[in-house]
């Protein structure tokens, strides 16, 4: 039997509200994206415009057109009043605009730390670009005496290059096809370009780009050749006894004719590689000023957001549609202006809180890095693991020891002998002091490694130091042993 009838029920839920959205949104944005949703947004919002360094005070102590902190949190505080009383979203247009634009003052502004002229890249790096790859070949193609066909398979053969150089596919056949020419000719040009700048360049695998070097060196005997196209695995192992067994030959001289072959590239494109350097602007500094630290927000680079004098006359003197079109954009300037500083101010809270736990660090280095994980942090300034895990995600600040990512501070610990604990970081900076003065003839095993850390007073197995070595990007001991 079915029954209508009405029930009271009391639950709880989380609703985001719009500009709670955009502050979460902006807390986990890195500092190169935050600048782009900035001009987007000035792009976006007429009401919005960049501001000058200092803003012009007038003789009442008003500024001309900016907008700061304070205003805004009393604009703010009117219009949650005006919620409260009305109870409902559209209680939000009725914010006295007139009042708040003509009240605000120019608080002062956070102060900035700008790097010495000294630091910055050369005039001459801003606006100079080296050739690339396929521009240095085709200019040396252009040099040379090619013919129409030639030139056309080349120009085939050079769009097909890898980033390191090589020519791994289409097949040469298929470039042959593509061109018009027989195959022959097409080989031909293909070994022209191989002797371009950089020698071994169009090579199809790196046995063939081997032997190209050394033929340019003259220095192409047949052991060079039947150990780079036989035994490359073996020369990567540095297993130099096998090959000399397996060639019939001396151990001496598959030592010289391995001293030759390190000299040469295995990956002849590199140096012409179009990859920019990526240069890391910290958000916020740390400075020490006498035995105190003092965490300082980086401004520089981002654009000083103020809302545009222009409309707030409009504001006054528009029509009815002309001030609700400028009251919602005041609204989402507010928003985001207010959204910019919260950020801002979590971001310094979580690197004060930083300073507090990893004091030693900074006075004495990464060897005295101690454990830590978010939920510390997050109960130290009363903020969820969540917000700590998005504020210190690619955010970068600049210490007494150099730019690290706000991360880094987070690491697990190992047990030391005595009991207490050692931070990650610490472990794999002392495996990397102890493998930098190893004997590069007797290189360190992971064993040996864990016995030396041991006897620091730090327990730890053979496989942690093997997985912390990899994370270093260092070779185990039989490919760091040197024989010669």
């Amino acid at each position: 039997m079915l029954e209508l009838r009405q029930q009271l029920k009391l639950t709880q839920q989380l609703v985001m509200t719009p500009q709670l959205q955009q502050a979460i949104k902006l807390l986990q944005l890195s500092r190169m994206e935050l600048q782009d949703v900035m001009q987007k947004e000035m792009l976006e919002n007429p009401v919005l415009e960049e501001g000058q360094e200092s803003a012009e005070v007038t003789g009442d102590g008003k500024s001309e057109g900016g907008v700061d902190g304070e205003g805004m949190e009393k604009a703010a505080a009117r219009e949650e009043k005006v919620k409260e009383i009305k109870g409902d979203e559209s209680a939000a247009k009725e914010v006295d605009w007139d009042a708040y634009l003509e009240n605000y003052t120019m608080s002062p502004r956070a102060p900035s730390v700008r790097r010495e002229p000294d630091d910055l890249p050369s005039i001459e790096s801003t606006y100079t670009r080296k050739p690339s790859l396929s521009e240095h070949l085709i200019w040396q193609m252009k040099m040379s005496n090619f013919s129409d066909s030639e030139n056309q398979v080349g120009a085939l053969i050079i769009g097909n290059l890898s980033p390191d150089g090589y020519f791994r596919e289409p097949p040469i056949i298929d470039i042959a096809e593509r061109a018009g020419v027989n195959m022959e000719e097409a080989e031909s040009v293909l070994e022209k370009i191989q002797a371009f700048d950089p020698v071994g360049v169009a090579a199809r695998n790196l046995s063939e780009c081997l032997i190209i070097q050394a033929r340019h060196l003259g220095e192409d005997s047949e052991i060079l050749k039947k150990m780079v196209t036989e035994h490359l695995g073996d020369l990567e192992k540095k297993n130099y006894p096998a090959i000399a067994k397996s060639l019939g030959v001396p151990i001496e001289e598959v030592y010289e004719t391995a001293k030759l072959i390190m000299r040469l590239d295995p990956r002849p494109g590199r140096q012409y590689s179009t990859d920019d350097p990526h240069y890391i602007t910290p958000d916020v500094y740390i400075h020490k000023v006498g035995d105190s630290y003092f965490v300082v927000p980086n401004d520089d680079g981002l654009p000083k957001l103020k809302i545009s004098g222009y409309y707030t006359r409009a504001l006054k003197e528009g029509g009815e549609n002309a001030r609700q079109y400028v009251q919602e954009k005041l609204r989402s300037a507010q928003w985001l202006i207010r959204s910019i500083q919260q950020r801002q101010r979590t971001i310094i809270r979580v690197t004060e809180s930083i300073v507090k736990f990893q004091r030693e660090f900074l006075d004495k280095g990464v060897a005295y890095l101690k454990p830590m994980i978010l939920k510390d942090v997050a109960d130290d300034v009363e903020m969820h693991e969540s917000t700590i895990s998005r504020v210190t995600t690619a955010k970068y600040v600049h210490t007494p020891q150099g730019i690290f990512e706000l991360k880094y501070f987070f690491n697990s610990g190992l047990s030391r002998t005595n009991g207490q604990e050692v931070a990650s970081e610490s472990v794999k900076d002392k495996i990397k002091q102890i493998i930098a003065k190893e004997n590069p003839k007797k290189p360190f095993s992971d064993k040996k490694i864990a016995d030396f850390l041991k006897e620091a007073g730090i327990d730890i197995a053979r496989r942690t130091v093997a997985k912390y070595r990899e994370q270093l990007g260092i070779l185990s001991s039989s490919k760091r042993k040197k024989y010669f």
